[in-house]
């Protein structure tokens, strides 16, 4: 490989065969070289056996003073490439060029290796191709119209010595430029030009050949962009002895000037306005110069967008070419002459406003009795604004009722006042707005209430919705010009400004109805001025001393102002002591009695007392309340809570305001025991399982009492947390009838509760659980009985809370399940030995059968 490596001369493999006056070009390329990237080139001729120096790279003195001329005149030079390559370019070359051209170049390698030199032949041949046109000297001019068709010819003919093809070509020239139409190549293929091969597959441009060599172009349904110059060209080739083609001449000639006569389709007039009922008339023209046969066919189309694609155009018309049109009640289609044609729409409306289309479409004859569609054409876009026919008319605003106190009713009335041009197919409805009043200046928008569409159909907003669906508000038509707007009980979120909006409709052909005129009220502003409620409550003791088990009562004496005939609500609530463990918040709602005079027990609880507290209704603003055999645990301060209720709409009450009364204590003196509560438990740690004892014991300070005159209700609770942040839960109750009741519970452990002395209680829980654990604390509730035989119930005493902890025996724990899991592996071992013994024993006992091997002795070697 080495030793094949080295420069590489290339030129074209001959031979080059060429026409007489052409010019000639002779590339020479160098690789693989050695030295500057920028090689240079010596070109000779010979045409026996010596070469002649024609023209050098490099040399200016190395041209032979037989080509000085032709160099220094140019007809021979070279034309470098690249920097690898040059051309020599002979111009009008002649018979005495033909010979052998040698190319070579200067060695600038280290080692001479390869060729630095190429030759090719070059033959040179007469000129035998002629083309021509038509017999005239001069190129024809064709008129014709748009859709006809038309044939142009020439000739193109070789005597070449050698075996040559034509490559003929028809071209147009429309601008600067020539541009292809067809071709039929030297290797006999047709070729469309650019932009002509839909036309060539359709048939419209053709390539014929016929006699006296003659190439026939056929152009069918010629359009504008067929106008211009046409040209023949006309390219020789010839094959070379590497089967390559050789283009070798070229020539052409103009065969004919063709114009094209556009036809085109116009509306007579341009932007159309017209009012309401009247006509519409559009004119269509066909212009073009065609004085043979044809017909016309017209189509008119109508579309709300200027888009002339009509891919949503509505046909109006049509008329064929035979002057049929179709049926149409209010549009007609008339041909008025040769080229024009008519469009009338009758009683025009709204709707009929957009962009109308003509489309037509030429049709001729042809020699068998068809028709033929030369030419369509779709005309520019008409506007056409079609005025409406507004009624005149006024509209007025009143109010009939206004309001002058909060739940009043309004009424508004919107009446149509001077209308003028109100026929038969106008109609009115209204739209009614609602405007809030502000004192500073900032912009409010306007609020719908209702409205009306085309038939009537009234249609809420989002402000008056609710109220209308529940009969607050009443839209209705009064009178033919009167609309009425009206809120039952008018609040005062409804105080602003109100206007209405009369709209006028007209009816369209279609029965539709489209929107004409809108004409807005003037503003009626609803406004009453308002004071603030007062509420003023007293409570009143009527008697003021008494002692444990008489009865308290009290009266509460309201007074308002501001608000129109109010009706009362009453509650009666008590702030107990906070020692008071039945309710921790302090205020306790006893009984209350409504505005409809409805009395109802709130959170009085004693079941003993059912009617033990009353509340009634003495006056209209004076109401009375007792407590039957008060009890020192009904001792603190008592309120009446009064609420004002005014009528609001639909017979509903609304609330006013609220008052709260002055306080009136109930305070008891006695001079009884003082009782205290305390937990105690000798284990508070324990076990899983085990038994728990929780005792609550009561002891007493001062007067001593019997055992028989003392009760107690025992209530144990819980909190299952170590810092008291949870709810307590109740565990078991014991009252002082000897009633115990428990709550339920989720776990297996169990509660007892019994009363172990006359003054401790035991709390035990059976079989302790993790979840037993937490804080756990005793309320005691005593009862005293008095000197009159009554039974008082003391405070409720709370004891501080005793914290339980459960832990788990490991030992117990996992005593049981270490002895099942031992016992079920020695199972297990034992049942594997017995399955195996078996499977060996029976299962798998295989007998071997030996063959018997004859026994004999070996013979001495004497004996043998």
């Amino acid at each position: 490989l080495a030793f094949c490596r080295g420069r590489v001369v290339r030129v074209p493999k001959g031979p080059l065969i060429r026409v007489v006056g052409t010019e000639v070009v002779i590339p020479c390329s160098v690789s693989d070289y050695d030295g500057p990237s920028e090689q240079n080139f010596d070109w000779e001729f010979s045409r026996e056996t010596d070469f002649v120096r024609i023209v050098s790279t490099w040399d200016s003195t190395f041209t032979s003073e037989e080509y000085q001329k032709r160099v220094g005149h140019g007809d021979i030079k070279l034309r470098r490439s690249s920097n690898d390559a040059v051309e020599l370019v002979i111009r009008n070359i002649q018979p005495t060029d033909q010979g052998r051209y040698k190319c070579s170049t200067p060695s600038t390698d280290a080692t001479v290796q390869g060729n630095y030199d190429a030759e090719v032949q070059v033959k040179v041949i007469s000129d035998g191709l002629s083309v021509s046109g038509s017999k005239a000297r001069s190129s024809m001019s064709l008129r014709l119209s748009e859709g006809d068709s038309f044939k142009l010819r020439c000739s193109a003919i070789t005597t070449s010595p050698e075996h040559t093809h034509l490559h003929v070509t028809w071209q147009i020239k429309s601008g600067l430029t020539w541009r292809d139409i067809l071709s039929l190549t030297h290797e006999g293929k047709f070729q469309p030009g650019p932009g002509y091969e839909e036309r060539y597959r359709n048939g419209d441009i053709r390539l014929d050949t016929g006699a006296n060599d003659t190439y026939r172009l056929s152009v069918s349904q010629a359009s504008s962009v067929d106008g211009g110059a046409y040209r023949c060209l006309v390219s020789e080739w010839v094959r070379g002895t590497d089967s390559s083609w050789q283009k070798i001449q070229e020539k052409s000639v103009e065969i004919a000037s063709v114009a094209i006569q556009r036809t085109d389709v116009v509306i007579s007039t341009s932007n159309v306005s017209v009012t309401e009922r009247d006509s519409l008339d559009l004119t269509c023209n066909i212009t073009t110069d065609r004085s043979g046969i044809f017909q016309a066919e017209v189509m008119w189309y109508f579309s709300a967008s200027p888009d002339d694609t009509l891919s949503d155009a509505q046909v109006l018309l049509s008329m064929d070419r035979d002057s049929v049109v179709s049926d149409s009640t209010l549009i007609s289609l008339s041909h008025v002459d040769r080229n024009s044609y008519r469009l009338l729409v009758r009683d025009v409306d709204v709707e009929d406003s957009g962009y109308y289309f003509c489309q037509a479409a030429v049709w001729v004859p042809l020699h068998n009795g068809s028709w033929h569609k030369v030419v369509e054409r779709t005309s520019a876009p008409v506007s056409v604004v079609v005025t409406a026919l507004e009624p005149d008319y006024e509209v007025f605003l009143n109010a009939s009722q206004t309001p002058k106190f909060s739940d009043d009713p309004t009424e508004l009335n919107c009446r149509i006042t001077n209308a003028q041009d109100t026929e038969a197919n106008i109609r009115f409805t209204v739209s009614w707005y609602y405007r809030q009043r502000l004192r500073s200046d900032d912009v409010v928008t306007e609020e719908l209430l209702a409205t009306m569409d085309a038939d009537w159909t009234l249609l809420l907003g989002d402000r008056s919705r609710e109220r209308t669906q529940n009969g607050e508000i009443i839209f209705s038509k009064k009178a033919v010009d009167t609309f009425s707007l009206r809120i039952q009980w008018t609040s005062e979120s409804d105080r602003g400004d109100y206007f209405c909006v009369i709209s006028a409709w007209s009816r369209h052909r279609n029965s539709s109805w489209v929107k004409s005129k809108d004409v807005t009220s003037a503003s009626v502003s609803i406004f009453w001025a308002t004071q603030d409620y007062t509420l003023t409550v007293e409570a009143v003791k009527l008697k003021p001393f008494f002692v444990a088990g008489h009865t308290f009562e009290m009266t509460c004496k309201v007074s308002s102002k501001n608000i129109k005939t109010p009706r009362y609500s009453v509650l009666i609530t008590a702030e107990k002591p906070l020692t008071d463990q039945s309710n921790p918040n302090g205020t306790t709602r006893i009984i209350s009695l409504n505005q409809d005079s409805v009395v109802r027990l709130e959170d009085w609880t004693d079941q003993t007392r059912v009617d033990g507290v009353v509340l009634e209704k003495v006056q209209e603003n004076e109401f009375r309340y007792r407590m039957y055999q008060t009890q020192i645990s009904d001792a603190g301060l008592y309120r009446c809570v009064v609420t004002a209720w005014s009528p609001g709409g639909g017979g509903m009450w609304r609330e006013a305001v609220n008052g709260l009364s002055n306080p009136i204590q109930i305070d008891f003196q006695t001079s009884g025991p003082v009782f205290n509560v305390s937990v105690h438990s000798d284990n508070p740690t324990i076990y899983q399982g085990e038994l728990a004892d929780l005792l609550c014991i009561i002891t007493t300070e001062g007067m001593a009492l019997e055992q028989d005159d003392m009760s107690f209700d025992v209530s144990w609770f819980a909190v299952r947390s170590f810092a008291l942040d949870r709810e307590p839960v109740l565990l078991a109750l014991l009252d002082r009838r000897g009633i115990v009741t428990q709550s339920k519970r989720n776990g297996s452990s169990d509660l007892s509760l019994e009363r172990i002395s006359p003054l401790e209680f035991r709390l035990r829980v059976h079989g302790c659980e993790d979840h037993d654990f937490g804080n756990h604390y005793c309320v005691v509730t005593p009862w005293v009985r008095s000197a009159t035989g009554v039974w008082q119930r003391e405070p409720d005493i709370k004891a501080k809370p005793i914290f339980l902890s459960v832990k788990m025996d490991v030992l117990n724990a996992f005593k049981y399940p270490l002895l099942i899991g031992i016992g079920l592996a020695t199972v297990i071992g034992l049942l594997s030995c017995l399955i195996g013994y078996c499977s060996s024993r029976w299962c798998c006992k295989k007998e071997v059968q030996e063959t018997r091997r004859e026994r004999r002795r070996l013979m001495s070697m004497e004996m043998d």
